[in-house]
């Protein structure tokens, strides 16, 4: 049973969420919240396991309630659902450690399959919202970072995998290896780059 909390200011849309979710097999939803201060406040108590976060929120940002929240737990998968899509936001809330950034537009299969897939540690996201980011990305670097340099060969096998949207079984099957020892390996490789998640990786990497 995947756990859910939502963060959305408007009362409808929350409460068409929650329903829509609470119907959906192998989801629960454990509460819901009208803004970020109520949410900062409840949710290290009854920590879900995907939180769902509106950027324009009164008050905080949805960016501003999730670095906060991201600090204090950082294991909480966070999925951003939001009419925002300006690269600021999008990379801003990626920073603030955001695992995923789906549009409202977002058809409900689609937003229920994203849940499940932020849960298993991969990175979904709306396709415009992917487009974006691999444009930018596109960019060429003009010098290596040193952060990378100092990655062993298998590190770098492991991160280009990650970027590559694989979940940690299938580089582990990929590569003969255990799925703890791909734990293993990105717990040295955050370390070596000073990120805390996943998607930091992956954005310092695809930046090189």
């Amino acid at each position: 049973m995947i756990t859910i909390s939502i963060i959305e200011d408007d009362r409808g849309t929350r409460e068409s969420l929650a329903e829509l979710l609470s119907l959906a097999k192998g989801l629960q939803v454990l509460a819901t919240y009208p803004n970020a201060d109520d949410a900062i406040a409840a949710v290290p108590a009854h920590t879900p396991d995907v939180l769902l976060v509106d950027i324009h929120l009164p008050g905080k940002s949805g960016i501003e309630c999730v670095t906060i929240l991201k600090a204090q737990l950082p294991r909480m998968q966070v999925l951003m659902l939001t009419t925002y899509d300006n690269s600021d936001a999008i990379f801003d809330s990626l920073r603030a450690g955001a695992g995923g950034y789906l549009l409202k537009r977002t058809r409900a299969a689609e937003l229920i399959a994203a849940i499940r897939e932020v849960h298993e540690g991969g990175s979904p996201m709306s396709a415009s919202i992917a487009r974006k980011v691999v444009t930018y990305f596109h960019a060429p670097s003009k010098r290596g970072s040193p952060e990378l340099e100092a990655l062993t060969a298998r590190e770098h096998e492991i991160l280009k995998h990650l970027a590559d949207g694989l979940q940690y079984k299938e580089i582990a099957d990929h590569l003969g290896i255990s799925t703890s020892t791909v734990r293993a390996h990105l717990h040295t490789i955050y370390g070596k780059l000073h990120v805390q998640t996943r998607t930091e990786a992956v954005v310092k990497y695809l930046k090189r």
